[in-house]
């Protein structure tokens, strides 16, 4: 069977603030289709029946009932008739056959980054250089004058030519106004030259940032693509986004979540300032979603939150008690550390982003805080040097509190796939990765080395613990995807039929626990979210069908009915 292309699956990516917004406020005018008018109304209990509840506790995986009280504490979980009659008063709510899990928790999504993207460019999705430009027509119709031309989500695998585009292609259509368009991965960026001319330092010549590369012509002159550290040579000039806008952009990237059934989220590698305004918004009581926060990099946000300590909210709302910490780049811009040559690119192993003992010094840092430290690793050379660090780290730290975290683990080696079960390291990974790479992946390491990425079979077989994410807004913000890409490895129209490396596929209830008590217990949370048991806290979604029976392509269709946390109905609200 013939490879498809990419450019033509049909991918769902993040859509542009206002139209989020119209989906949200529509949705509201719907009204619940299980009866219910709006959220758990007055005080008291809450029963819930009628159904079918896949709880994800072992010792009562299944359910027709849960009752919970109006500080959303669930009371009870078990069958329908014993609950009606344990509590007779209580406000009741018929699933009517309908299905019910936990609130979805993505272990790895930006948050923050994507209420940002949500008012700039959307350009996930685009199929070619001429389709980014009529995009950026149609957003530049919005900016003033001055404003710089900002976007993401461009993924030059997704066209015709599967090569770099240029400043040249930029400046075409906009000469003057500054363009700065970041990859869909986040790992590379695409500017013009009217961009470039702000830079204060000569981009031309030979020279390179250590963990970086600028992209440049056979004359030394710069061709507009930046990747990874080269990145911050054109970001530091590039105009702040106004506070008010982007705490507007949060609220609908929340609003966007829970539409999607996802409750809480991990968002790894935020600044003071972005943890700030999550702040804010769980002090005016409008943080109606779980955010498990890290810190990004061993710089000034990490001094900070290490001279305060661990936070962990009352309300289990906010927590930052994480720093996400980066060993090299992404496959997808040739930027992930490789043990051998890139297949497509012999003479290219990837960029580390730093030398073995500064990343073993950033990891000790992190452990003296107390805090969890979690790794973005890619490559197989940067997953081994990781897990050394922490290996090390560990040992030279009896008193830490464990947990640690590779961030994607997503090319291993033979070697290491065992090391996390025995360092007791969580590799945390996203299965659309998966289904988005597999188009050229094997074209970047070859059949052999390929069989050890995305390996999520093989550590569950090794002992390891997987905390299932999206990575949005470098994918879909949508669960529902990880949870299809995750049983079958396929995209969307069936391809591959029979799965990519299919060999490499969980179960249906293993890629459930992922999302939710698996994505719980790697933020330090199994005892308060993750499965529904009481005790713990009512946070659920309720779908039209039931993910464990119906056809695996029936997965990305299920229809998200209601979001509910803490016993309150969010969505629809």
């Amino acid at each position: 069977m013939a490879r498809p292309n990419p450019s033509r699956q049909p991918r769902l990516f993040p859509l542009p603030f206002y139209l989020v917004l119209a989906s949200i406020l529509s949705a509201c005018d719907a009204g619940s289709e299980t009866g219910q008018d709006g959220p758990a109304a007055g005080p008291g209990i809450t029963v819930i029946h009628g159904g079918l509840i896949h709880t994800v506790d072992v010792n009562h995986p299944v359910a027709s009932a849960m009752a919970f009280d109006e500080t959303g504490l669930i009371l009870a979980v078990g069958d329908s008739d014993s609950l009606l009659s344990e509590f007779p008063a209580a406000e009741r709510l018929d699933l009517a056959g309908r299905t019910v899990i936990p609130g979805l928790i993505d272990s790895h999504g930006h948050l923050h980054n994507l209420a940002e993207s949500l008012t700039r460019a959307q350009l996930a999705g685009t199929t070619s250089v001429e389709d980014v430009l009529e995009r950026l027509a149609a957003h530049e119709a919005r900016l003033g004058e001055s404003d710089w031309l900002l976007g993401r989500g461009w993924d030059q695998n997704d066209w015709p030519v599967r090569e770099f585009p240029t400043r040249a292609d930029l400046d075409a259509r906009f000469p003057d106004r500054p363009v700065w368009l970041r990859r869909i991965d986040g790992h590379a960026a695409w500017a013009n030259s009217a961009a470039l001319a702000m830079v204060d330092r000569d981009l031309s010549g030979d020279w390179q940032i250590e963990g970086g590369m600028i992209h440049r012509d056979a004359g030394g002159n710069p061709t507009g693509i930046f990747i990874d550290k080269a990145m911050a040579l054109v970001e530091q000039i590039v105009p702040p986004t106004p506070d008010a806008v982007l705490m507007d952009a949060i609220d609908l990237a929340i609003d966007q979540m829970l539409s999607l059934g996802l409750t809480g989220v991990h968002d790894p590698g935020i600044d003071r300032e972005a943890f700030g305004r999550f702040q804010r918004k769980l002090e005016a009581g409008l943080l109606h979603t779980r955010i498990y926060a890290m810190t990004g990099g061993a710089g000034a946000t990490l001094d900070w939150a290490c001279a305060r300590g661990p936070y962990a909210d009352p309300t289990g709302h906010l927590f930052l008690r994480a720093t996400k910490l980066y060993d090299d780049g992404a496959l997808g811009s040739r930027g992930a550390a490789l043990l051998a040559d890139y297949s497509d690119d012999p003479g290219n192993l990837g960029l580390l982003f730093f030398e073995a003992d500064v990343l073993q010094s950033q990891i000790e840092r992190v452990l003296d805080c107390g805090f969890q430290a979690a790794v973005h690793a890619i490559g197989d050379r940067a997953n081994r040097e990781v897990l050394d660090a922490l290996e090390a780290g560990i040992a030279a730290h009896p008193d830490n509190p464990g947990r640690h975290r590779v961030e994607h683990a997503q090319v291993l080696s033979a070697e290491d796939l065992g090391r996390f079960a025995e360092l007791g390291v969580i590799a945390a990974m996203q299965p659309t990765h998966a289904t988005s790479d597999m188009y050229w992946a094997e074209d970047r390491l070859g059949p052999e080395r390929v069989r050890f990425a995305y390996a999520w079979r093989s550590l569950l077989d090794d002992g390891a613990r997987l905390a299932f994410g999206s990575d949005f807004p470098v994918e879909a913000v949508d669960p529902r995807l990880g949870l299809h890409a995750a049983v079958s490895r396929r995209d969307l129209e069936g391809w591959p039929e029979g799965g990519w490396y299919p060999e490499e596929s969980v179960t249906r209830t293993e890629a459930l626990r992922g999302f939710t008590l698996d994505a719980a217990w790697a933020g330090f949370m199994e005892d308060l979210v993750g499965s529904l048991a009481p005790g713990k806290r009512a946070d659920f979604v309720i779908l039209d069908r039931d993910l464990m029976t119906i056809p695996v392509e029936e997965i990305p269709e299920m229809r998200i009915l209601e979001t509910w946390l803490d016993g309150r109905r969010r969505f629809p609200d």
